[in-house]
């Protein structure tokens, strides 16, 4: 019991620090939005992102706040369902947007001589169509949470995955075989991507530095384009990503095909979910010095 606590509160001030720390950066970027001579595409994004990370945030949270403080239980069943499907799909979501960061900003950051270089987003409002079909996807693949997440306080006789206070019923195997070929293709699309744009960004970095070896040796200054740095914190948020979400995949692997729950690797999973949402904001603030810009512009 002493163990669940500190458990649980552990949770729960990592997910206070996650939504101060994403409320911080999605601050600072509307700022830049809407204060700048230049409205940037890669803003937008990161507000997207940040956003996404508060909702997996609140809603992998509140349950975790029920217990700390030794609440009720309020989440009737209409209530599991939308905490429940809003967390689905806001995991879907930060996929997706994570994706679209990279590929965008390997477009940016491409040669103008290069073939990419045509895809580069000629306004910011030419990004909210991709957050359209984010919504609409991830939105219709989850559909099925709905009918299959039931209240603890509800009848028990059909339970399967108890999870505090919600939980999932049997679900049918045609529906099963629907959505689950549909998550892991999106999931393998979408992190293809990230891959292949993260590459192609780390050869252009690795030209940039022989470029400013050149430089050096030759006596001459050189400052790091501010796309070239965006490109660096961008690329650190995808290692950050790819590091949690393959970890989470190994320990849900493993926890599948153990006969037996093991408590360390349930609780390792519990913060695994979302590793990314709470330590994703505190790499950009502490990559870009965004709480002192953030202050700057007020």
């Amino acid at each position: 019991m002493v163990l669940q606590f500190v458990k649980e509160t552990i949770f729960f001030f990592m997910t206070m620090l996650g939504i101060l720390g994403n409320m911080s950066v999605s601050v600072n970027y509307m700022f830049s939005w809407w204060g700048g001579p230049e409205k940037k595409p890669i803003h937008l994004i990161l507000i997207h992102l940040a956003f996404t990370n508060i909702i997996i945030l609140l809603t992998k949270g509140l349950q975790k706040t029920i217990i700390v403080f030794g609440l009720r239980n309020f989440l009737d069943d209409i209530g599991c369902k939308i905490i429940v499907y809003l967390e689905r799909v806001a995991r879907g979501l930060s996929i997706c947007t994570s994706s679209l960061l990279t590929v965008v900003q390997a477009i940016i950051i491409s040669p103008r001589a290069s073939g990419w270089r045509r895809l580069r987003p000629k306004s910011p409002w030419h990004i909210l169509p991709f957050f359209s079909f984010f919504w609409i996807f991830n939105a219709l693949i989850s559909v099925n949470l709905i009918h299959s997440i039931k209240s603890t306080g509800l009848n028990m006789s059909q339970l399967k995955n108890i999870n505090h206070y919600c939980y999932f019923t049997l679900e049918s195997q045609q529906i099963k075989w629907i959505v689950l070929p549909l998550m892991v293709l999106r999931d393998a699309v979408f992190q293809g991507a990230m891959g292949g744009a993260s590459g192609y960004m780390v050869f252009l970095l690795h030209k940039h530095h022989q470029h400013v070896l050149y430089l050096q040796n030759s006596k001459l200054l050189y400052r790091t384009p501010p796309e070239l740095r965006a490109a660096q914190s961008v690329l650190l948020l995808m290692l950050c990503f790819v590091f949690f979400y393959w970890t989470d995949c190994a320990v849900s692997l493993f926890l599948s095909l153990s006969l037996g729950d093991s408590f360390l690797m349930v609780n390792i999973q519990a913060f695994l979910t979302v590793a990314y949402a709470v330590f994703s904001p505190l790499v950009l603030i502490h990559r870009d010095g965004l709480i002192p810009e953030c202050w700057h512009a007020k």
